[in-house]
């Protein structure tokens, strides 16, 4: 029942910056804890940063730390990434998930939810 739909992604020079947008068609949104994935080709979903349904914790990769921040806003039932300072190894499909369960952490397992990805190419 949960539909998580990503937009933003397109193609931006080394350097420069992106906004993520994740909408979510669920009344109860507000209870979710969203996270933020990234695959690359051939590669394995990685984690790239979370945020608690109040919006007062979040959790970062260290590869993206200091550069991504996620935020919400549960009145538009959406949650954005706004990617700063990006490098070609940030070339991925991002894709936005949900969760409610309070345990498995922050692997991409524990979230049940998954929109179908926008793609982000950092060009050098």
């Amino acid at each position: 029942q949960v539909q998580l739909v990503e937009s933003g992604g397109g193609l931006v020079q080394a350097g420069g910056s992106l906004r993520l947008s994740c909408a979510a068609s669920e009344r109860t949104f507000s209870s979710y804890t969203m996270g933020w994935f990234r695959q690359a080709p051939g590669k394995e979903r990685d984690f790239v940063a979370a945020i608690t349904w109040s919006g007062s914790v979040t959790y970062y990769s260290n590869s993206v730390k200091g550069r991504f921040t996620i935020s919400r806003d549960n009145a538009k039932n959406t949650v954005y990434l706004q990617m700063n300072s990006l490098k070609p190894e940030d070339t991925a499909v991002y894709y936005c998930a949900a969760k409610t369960a309070s345990y498995g952490g922050m692997a991409p397992s524990a979230f049940p939810y998954w929109g179908q990805g926008t793609h982000v190419t950092v060009s050098s």
